[in-house]
């Protein structure tokens, strides 16, 4: 059975960021916690180029960001960031680090796999990288039988939910609001603002740049190269400020929080 997601369910007092992360957490006072709430968060990002200003860690950064608020509010326990995702494409820019998609199925199998086992039943994945989300969602459909045909007691109850922030109605309607056309596709305004709120020395890299190629297909890291040459596609990041990033983490944890409350308490079976 899934606990509610109430303040009273979860170890640690709703507003403490060290309560909710899990690596400051003892086994024992895991095991506690899951007589409470079966809920995780799993902060997913990427390790990829973000134009010629952006940081190469903005999509684990925001995830992570975002998810330690959502965790914040709402009790819930956070695991490490998975900083690492499926960027094949970027690897044409230097500090780039992918893992094929088939490496992130098995890896995003086994994270949900070793919290199924601990009894965790509500596995909510806040991802920050596009590139991630076909992956990440075949890896939940494998975890799905894997946990079956292991017996695993829980198998039935057993839930997985993808949270891509950056696709939040209200963060997409921000962007709209700050910076219309502008906000492009990657090395967006949007997320590196969130960074420039994070890690005040960022403010160092911005600039003006020159008009960004336009958002197109993506076949592979050299084609990417080629259409997008200094890596982003629409986008024009130096917008960004550390206020507007501010208020892109308020409006994607509340509308995450909600979602994941939601998700808590749907019955299982």
């Amino acid at each position: 059975m899934v606990a509610t997601s109430s303040p009273a369910a979860h170890p640690g007092p709703v507003g403490s960021t060290e309560a909710i992360r899990l690596q400051l957490r003892s086994w024992p006072e895991v095991d506690a916690y899951l007589q409470r709430c079966k809920g995780v968060i799993v902060p997913l990002g990427s390790t990829e180029q973000h134009g010629p200003t952006g940081a190469i860690g903005t999509d684990a950064l925001t995830a992570e960001a975002v998810a330690l608020e959502v965790g914040r509010r709402t009790g819930v326990l956070v695991t490490p960031a998975q900083a690492f995702g499926m960027a094949e494409h970027h690897l044409g820019f230097a500090g780039t680090m992918s893992l094929q998609p088939a490496t992130l199925l098995a890896v995003m199998h086994d994270l949900v796999m070793s919290l199924a086992r601990h009894g965790f039943e509500r596995v909510y994945v806040i991802n920050g990288h596009g590139g991630n989300i076909a992956t990440t969602r075949a890896a939940f459909a494998q975890a799905y039988g894997t946990a079956a045909a292991r017996g695993l007691p829980n198998a039935t109850d057993l839930r997985c939910k993808l949270a891509n922030w950056f696709m939040a109605p209200e963060a997409i309607g921000l962007a709209r609001e700050l910076y219309g056309d502008r906000e492009g596709h990657h090395a967006t305004p949007s997320e590196i603002a969130i960074t420039l709120q994070l890690e005040p020395s960022l403010e160092a890299k911005q600039r003006p740049l020159p008009e960004p190629a336009p958002a197109g297909p993506i076949h592979g890291p050299e084609d990417f190269r080629r259409r997008h040459p200094d890596g982003r596609m629409g986008s024009d990041p130096s917008l960004a400020t550390a206020e507007h990033g501010a208020r892109f983490l308020e409006v994607a944890a509340t509308a995450l929080a909600a979602d994941l409350e939601r998700f808590l308490a749907e019955p299982a079976g």
